[in-house]
């Protein structure tokens, strides 16, 4: 165990552990079985082996597998962060927002929607949660007829770019810069964003 430098005279104290970065840790790692293996399926020994923590720790800091699991079925953060942007440059912030998760936290803001048919009835919960925490957001936001098809539509393209990045480990998306799929790729997503002349 890391110790921090006492003054002298005292005793070691433990290193204080980032909370919100083990908090972080625990989430993406019931994302990673969520898009994996059943909801019931999943242990909290499991979780907390995969987070590098103690389940008491998991038990401490949310209560229960159900609490870890209703956070990690909430879409509600991801949501805030993938549509902050002005609508005008919103495509190319979404297409940036999903390559810089996938790369540089290993996790999708909303590919785990895609395994929704593997959770039974946390599956519906899942797709409640997108609905209205993501598609009806976004929907919102646009101008004009169709908004909500166009989300869809847009969201749909967000949709396969994490799929091939993230789970098809498309060879030459992942190799390309994010700048330069973001010029490639969003204005594909903008496009949905706009009303048709």
């Amino acid at each position: 165990m890391s110790t921090e430098n006492p003054p002298p005279g005292e005793a070691p104290r433990p290193a204080r552990r980032d909370a919100e970065a083990t908090k972080a840790a625990i989430l993406r790692a019931a994302r990673h079985f969520l898009a994996r293996q059943a909801h019931a399926d999943i242990t909290l020994k499991a979780v907390a082996e995969r987070a590098g923590v103690s389940p008491p720790l998991i038990l401490k800091y949310f209560g229960n597998k159900d609490a870890v699991f209703a956070r990690v079925m909430s879409f509600e953060e991801d949501a805030e962060a993938l549509l902050d942007a002005p609508l005008e440059d919103l495509g190319r912030h979404m297409v940036r927002h999903v390559l810089v998760s996938q790369r540089e936290h290993g996790s999708d803001p909303l590919l785990r929607i895609a395994f929704a048919p593997l959770q039974g009835d946390h599956g519906d919960i899942l797709r409640a949660n997108f609905r209205a925490q993501v598609t009806t957001r976004l929907a919102a936001r646009l101008p004009g007829p169709d908004a909500g098809l166009r989300a869809e539509l847009a969201l749909a393209a967000l949709l396969g770019l994490g799929v091939m990045f993230g789970i098809a480990r498309g060879t030459d998306v992942r190799s390309t810069p994010v700048e330069e799929t973001v010029e490639r790729y969003g204005p594909l997503v903008q496009a949905q964003l706009i009303p048709r002349a």
